[in-house]
């Protein structure tokens, strides 16, 4: 792996939407660096976003309604943004998760020979 640490994960193509909508529809409102850092503790360390590719998909989300931000203050006494779950954000997380627990069923018979 070339350029790359050993042991890490990639974000896979659009699993990005379906990790920040998870994370802040269990854990309710939360600003960029509270869901990066969650995501890293969540995988054991081995997601480590960067804000160049967070912010962006947090932008998209907020484009598209399934999250809202607001203005918060963080435990840090900083102004920033929080991010929440829309209705239409909460629809489209159950979509996701059904997609995805279709391709890893899929996966899982392809590569253990299940069927």
């Amino acid at each position: 792996m070339p350029n790359r640490e050993a042991g890490k994960a990639d974000v896979l193509q659009g699993t990005l939407d379906l990790m920040v909508l998870q994370t802040v529809a269990g854990l309710g409102p939360m600003h960029g660096y509270a869901i990066a850092a969650r995501l890293e503790q969540i995988s054991g360390g081995a997601f480590r976003l960067n804000m160049g590719t967070l912010y962006p998909g947090l932008m998209r989300l907020e484009q598209r309604a399934w999250i809202r931000a607001a203005w918060g203050v963080t435990d840090n006494n900083r102004q920033a943004r929080f991010y929440s779950i829309t209705a239409a954000g909460r629809r489209q997380l159950a979509s996701e998760k059904a997609g995805w627990e279709r391709l890893t069923s899929i996966m899982h018979a392809l590569l253990h020979g299940d069927g």
